[in-house]
Order: structure tokens, then sequence, then C-alpha cells
């Protein structure tokens, strides 16, 4: 749907750069660094000090920032793209999903901000996880450097923080067992670092785009050394959703409902400890974030970088008896810390406007080049950063969004341990974890995600033999604990209906945006 907030934004952009430009002589460069399952719900920022420091303090935290979808590989590809699921069909993290697959290779992948950036001049470098399938033989091994990157430095597979392969511009580079030598999150420290020094000792003039995406605090939540007796004392929050039993009308959907519902005392001490590893390892993200932001002070180039702190989606830990994961249309999933900082955006504020992830590439595109891509899904954020004085018009808030999940099976089915757990189509279920199972094939649910000065709701209707629905009014009920969906009327759950529909199939900002 067309909206005024996208008149007259790319000449307004396109005058704004110019300014910028002119002030300093080249075009700003782009620093992003992408976490892995980092929540905001649960306390996530908490233990980074110095990063909120560097960036919040000197810039702008949104506190209402999302994802479209609650799972890493196609959270991440719609994050390169700024394109809905449906428009990248990435559908789940196994290379049968898309995820990685040659046709996302000749597809998606050759439209990302990178690709965008690259043409306009932008040096590029990208060192860390990339997508769950990268470097598998099942997609091309880790010779395929992807389009856009100049500075290549991606992780074979899924999270690791000690014995595993980076593919260094194509070329295999293997890790050990040793912290000074091979904790990943470090080594991607040193990558930046290196290209930061190279950058500076032949004095280029060309801006560029780095992202930085550490393991943390993705399991297996292994920390750094130094770090690992730290928050002895500390568990995961106990807020009002934790090993919360729903029953009755409110009830949530079958996979919440299946046994065990609640969590037994050694599950929930068990989460504690993933908590609290969780937190150890985002302390090395935070010397991360330090290490870098020095050096580009030490050198003269943080004053003409734009500096971007997120994740691909969120987490939960112990919420509706669910001992830990993602998955799921709940908040604890979706919401994400999003801190940004450069030229000419506010200091020290915080806005409540919403943003997803698939704002984040017109937005990084745009201020690169002035330019508003249309083809991509996403709206672009930049005038919500800037000082109001570079506008003329104000920009205009974003009502509703889409989220989509594909329940996932076959992948990692069931621990031999839950004997008692007999259908193939259940996965990610651990006897650590009490046998309760994260994820299954009809786990599949559309959501559309409202908000308004009276409306703050979600309404999600899943894919299954009953068509479940959830629904929350999350200003009366923020933890959303109580399903109102059997109170609706059918005149209201079609005007829910109607707007799932037509998010699911738009394409392009103009008919994605909803005013």
């Amino acid at each position: 749907m067309s909206s005024p907030y996208n008149s007259g934004v790319a000449f307004l952009t396109i005058i704004w750069l110019l300014r910028f430009a002119s002030s300093i002589n080249v075009k700003p460069n782009i620093l992003v660094f992408l976490t892995d399952d980092l929540d905001v719900e649960l306390g996530g920022l908490e233990p980074l000090q110095k990063t909120r420091r560097w960036i919040s303090d000197h810039g702008i935290h949104f506190s209402n920032s999302f994802v479209s979808t609650p799972i890493c590989c196609p959270s991440r590809s719609s994050t390169l793209t700024g394109l809905y699921q449906h428009n990248t069909k990435v559908f789940n993290n196994s290379v049968g999903g898309n995820c990685n697959s040659q046709r996302w290779q000749n597809g998606p992948e050759t439209r990302t901000y990178a690709t965008e950036l690259k043409k306009a001049g932008y040096v590029t470098m990208y060192s860390g996880k990339y997508l769950n399938t990268y470097g598998s033989k099942a997609s091309g091994g880790l010779e395929h450097v992807p389009l856009g990157w100049d500075f290549w430095s991606g992780l074979v597979g899924n999270s690791k923080y000690y014995n595993y392969t980076l593919s260094i511009n194509g070329k295999a580079e293997h890790h050990g067992d040793s912290y000074e030598e091979d904790y990943l999150t470090d080594v991607i420290g040193r990558k930046a670092q290196s290209f930061l020094s190279h950058f500076q000792s032949i004095n280029s003039t060309s801006p560029f785009l780095m992202v930085l995406a550490p393991p943390a605090p993705h399991a297996p939540f292994t920390p750094a050394p130094q770090y690992a007796n730290h928050f002895l004392n500390h568990t995961a929050p106990r807020t009002p959703a934790f090993n919360h039993k729903s029953t009755g009308s409110t009830q949530k959907h079958w996979l919440i409902q299946t046994q065990p519902q609640l969590m037994s005392p050694e599950v929930i001490a068990t989460v504690d400890e993933a908590f609290r590893n969780r937190w150890r390892t985002l302390l090395s993200v935070d010397d991360l974030v330090d290490g870098v932001l020095k050096t580009l002070e030490q050198f003269d180039r943080l004053k003409d970088t734009f500096v971007v702190f997120t994740s691909d989606h969120g987490y939960h830990l112990g919420q509706f008896g669910l001992p830990l994961d993602k998955r799921q249309l709940y908040d604890t999933d979706l919401r994400v810390p999003l801190l940004v900082r450069g030229p000419g955006i506010h200091t020290n504020t915080t806005k409540g406007n919403v943003v997803t992830n698939i704002d984040l590439a017109p937005t990084l595109v745009e201020l690169g080049t002035g330019h508003v891509p249309v083809d991509m899904d996403g709206t672009s954020f930049v005038q919500l950063m800037m000082t109001e004085s570079n506008f003329i018009t104000p920009p205009q808030p974003q009502h509703s969004f889409l989220v989509e999940y594909h329940g996932e099976d076959g992948a990692h089915g069931v621990d031999q341990q839950c004997k008692a757990i007999t259908d193939q189509h259940m996965v990610e279920c651990e006897a650590q974890f009490g046998c309760k199972c994260q994820d299954a094939r009809n786990n599949t649910f559309s959501c559309v995600r409202t908000f308004s000065q009276s409306e703050d709701t979600v309404y999600c209707h899943f894919q299954d033999d009953a068509g479940f629905i959830e629904m929350y009014n999350l200003k009366q009920d923020p933890f959303q604990l109580h399903n109102i969906a059997s109170g609706m009327t059918p005149e209201v759950k079609s005007i829910y209906e109607e707007k799932i529909q037509i998010l699911k199939e738009c394409h392009g900002r103009d008919e994605c945006f909803q005013a």
C-alpha cells in the first residue's frame, strides 16, 4: 500500500547526503554487528554495558524493533535482502528449505544490501556466521563467496565458539580449541582490526561496509574462560509467563499443549545455567564492539561511520513451559535490539517507532547511496534517525507488519532418551530439557502485528488441522498470557484475516508498507 511516508524521501535524503558528503568529502562508512539469538524481553542487553555506552548513548535505541520470522536462516535472509519470507522463499534452516541453496544463491543472494553498496563504490567485508548451511557440500561448499563481498570470512555451518572452519575468500581456515587462537568472537574482532588497519595503511578514501556476525549468545553457550564464573547469582527472568500453563479458552496452540507442559526443577536449573552462559558469551561481544569502535576512533573514522547493533531474532527461556529456543509468535522470540549511531543521528534517544528486520537493508542502501529501493519489501527508517532539521516532513509511522514461520521437521528429530515421543514430525526434543519439543511440522503460522495509538495486538493463524488462532492485546496483556481469539466476532476475525492475506501476497515497498 502506498504511503506519504515515501513521498520525497529520496530527494530529501540525497540533499542530506550531499550536505554530509561535502563536510567530510566521502560517503559514510557502515558497520553492522549482527548477534545470534539475542533477546530483548529477557534482559539480553544487560551484559552489554560498553556496547550501550558506545552506541545508544551516542545514538538511538529503537524500543519496538522486531523480526518478521523467528528463526536463523530465514530471518538472516530477510535481513540481507529486505524481503519477507514469502519472497525470499527461505523457509527453514535446511538446504531443502532453501537455506543457502543454489536457488537462493542464484536469486535473492544476488540482490542484497551488500551488492547495492558494492555497486555504489563501497569496499565490503563480512566476518562470522552467515547462513546455517553455508559451506556445506549440498550448498556448493566453502568455495562459494556470496556476491557483493570483497573480504569474506564466513563461518561454515551454524554457530560455534571452537573447532570450526572459516571460508577466507573461498579458502578453508581451520580452528581448534585454543582460546588464544580460536575463540570465534575474538577471531572476528581480529579480522575486523586487520581490515581496518589495512584500510588505514592505504589511506583509502573509499567508504566501507563491514558486517561482524559473532556466534553469541547462540548455543552451545560457550563463554570465554575469563568470563566463565560471572553472573553466578543470576537466574532466567521469572516473568509472569515463566513456566505458565495455559488452560481452557485461553489455551495456546497444539505444540505448547504437548507434555510436559511445565518444567521440572531440574529443567529449570538447566535453563538458568543456559541463561547465565548466554550472558557470559555476550561479555566477549561487548569486548568486540569496544575494540572495533576504539580502533575507528583512533583512526578518526568513527565520526564518519554509521554503526548498527542488532540480532537475527529473539529467544525464550521458560515461557509457557518451553525451556529454550525461538520459533514462536511471542514477543520474546520476535523483539530484537536495534541500536544505531552515526553522523546526523539523534543522540541518547529512545524511539518507539516500529521497525523490522526487513527495513534494515533499504536503510543501509539509503545511507550509502541516497536511493530508497522500491523492490525491497521493507521501508527505510533513515528519517526516523536524523535530527528533525534535516527534513521537511516528519515520517509516517508503520502500523502493521507480517510475521511468518514454517514449522520444521526431520532436521534434528527426537533425543533417543525421549522414547515416549513417537511422532516423527516433532523435532528439537532433548532429554536435558525434559523432552519438551521445540518445533513440529504444524508449528506453521502467519501473524499480523498491529500498532497504533489505541492498538498493540498480534493475530496469528496456524496452518494445522484445527486452523488454530491466537490473538493478544498487548496493551492489556503484555506477557501474552490470555488468548482472546475465542471472544472475537466473525466480523473482527475477517478483518485480521484480510490483513494477513494482503501481507502474505505483497511484493515491494509500496505493497508491503501498511499505513
